[in-house]
């Protein structure tokens, strides 16, 4: 029997969506990543002996700010100093991510899940989602990067996608990359975004990573990393900030995330996830991170008499 794809989202809004999602083969990293010639608009400095630890009393987590100073900056100058790829469709569709609406049906349904996902954020003020999953292999890589996409397809909105999965890093091959630098250098304040960042179209940046880093969890933990952070809003100025990260039950990196990002977003495998995997991972994030919703990918449509799936 053909199989389709589907997804379903809870806890976003009062009643589920059926979401039916596109096959796909695995990622094959076949594009590579033409560095377009652009000026730097700012560089960061490496003086960092001034730096300043605090202890964030309410999320106890150390804070630091280098000693340079942020010069104001144009954010539409900054976008537009990130050297702009374009990633070849049949790759992207090939690896099941889909950056035009008219591409396929399935990106309505993505669309869906933004348009019900910006809503609870804008009701919250929040603009940092970070997406995971109980356990490996449920798709939450496969579900951030089409959720970016549709988002970016608001001409208005400015997201950056970022691949903090740093352990085992998808993305660039999802995207096609084989060459992306390593995120940890930007995420330690030795990198600037133009030198770090891709973009594709006016408004989306990809942070992508192009080597695991094996102390992953540290590394959020660093103040560094909330420095980052700090940089990416203050020079971008993005609506929507959208974290892959690693699974909740697998290590502390995404409960690391707490005063980082704002909301979660939790992407389960209808057929592999057990009720017990999804309430282990509640339990994780309970009184740390917001659960915005739960995506249920790869799902058994018993209305329907037909079982349906979507990415790993």
């Amino acid at each position: 029997m053909a199989r389709r794809n589907s997804l379903r989202t809870k806890s976003i809004a009062p009643q589920d969506d059926a979401v039916e999602l596109p096959a796909a083969e695995s990622p094959k990293a076949t594009a590579s990543r033409p560095r377009q010639p652009h000026v730097p608009v700012f560089r960061q400095s490496q003086d960092g002996d001034a730096s300043t630890v605090a202890l964030d009393q309410k999320t106890g987590r150390e804070t630091s700010r280098n000693a340079f100073a942020l010069v104001p900056m144009n954010p539409s100058r900054v976008w537009e100093s990130i050297p702009e790829i374009r990633p070849d469709t049949e790759t992207l569709i090939g690896n099941g991510l889909f950056p035009f609406g008219e591409q396929h049906p399935v990106t309505r349904y993505f669309d869906i899940l933004r348009t019900r996902v910006l809503q609870a954020m804008s009701t919250n003020s929040w603009t940092r989602l970070a997406i995971t999953s109980p356990t490996h292999g449920c798709g939450n890589s496969f579900v951030a990067a089409n959720l970016a996409l549709s988002v970016a397809r608001l001409p208005s909105c400015r997201t950056v996608l970022l691949d903090l999965e740093l352990r085992a890093p998808s993305l660039a091959g999802m995207f096609g990359l084989q060459d992306a630098p390593r995120l940890s250098e930007f995420l330690s304040g030795n990198q600037s975004i133009d030198a770090q960042f891709l973009r594709i179209g006016s408004n989306l940046a990809l942070g992508l990573n192009g080597k695991p880093v094996p102390r992953s969890a540290e590394a959020i933990q660093n103040p560094e990393f909330g420095h980052a952070m700090d940089l990416l809003r203050d020079q971008l100025q993005p609506d929507v900030i959208i974290f892959d990260t690693p699974p909740v039950t697998g290590s502390d990196d995404v409960i690391a995330l707490t005063g980082q990002a704002d909301a979660v977003l939790l992407v389960a495998d209808g057929t592999v996830s057990t009720a017990e995997d999804i309430a282990a991972a509640e339990r994780m994030l309970e009184g740390r991170l917001p659960l915005i919703g739960v995506v249920l990918n790869r799902a058994q449509d018993r209305g329907l008499s037909r079982y349906t799936y979507g990415r790993r």
